[in-house]
């Protein structure tokens, strides 16, 4: 019953933490867009800004793969 109740625990507190730290990255990289142009992207954006963007926004995505592959290796 313990060991049940443990791998359930453990399942629960895995995903919790990926959602965590994912909302947190989305929350650094989103920080930045949004001091830099309050009314949303694309408003009064140079072009050499929003290049700069779409590259942070590229520079997220392979953060965030290379993390989960991080959590799945670290599982074995």
């Amino acid at each position: 019953m313990n060991q049940f109740i443990n791998m359930i625990l453990h399942m629960v507190m895995r995903r919790l933490i990926s959602k965590g730290m994912n909302k947190g990255f989305d929350m650094a990289t989103n920080r930045r867009r949004k001091r830099d142009d309050p009314k949303g992207a694309g408003h009064g954006v140079s072009e050499e800004d929003r290049k700069e963007m779409a590259a942070l926004r590229q520079k997220e995505k392979r953060t965030k793969q290379a993390m989960r592959i991080t959590r799945r290796i670290g599982r074995f």
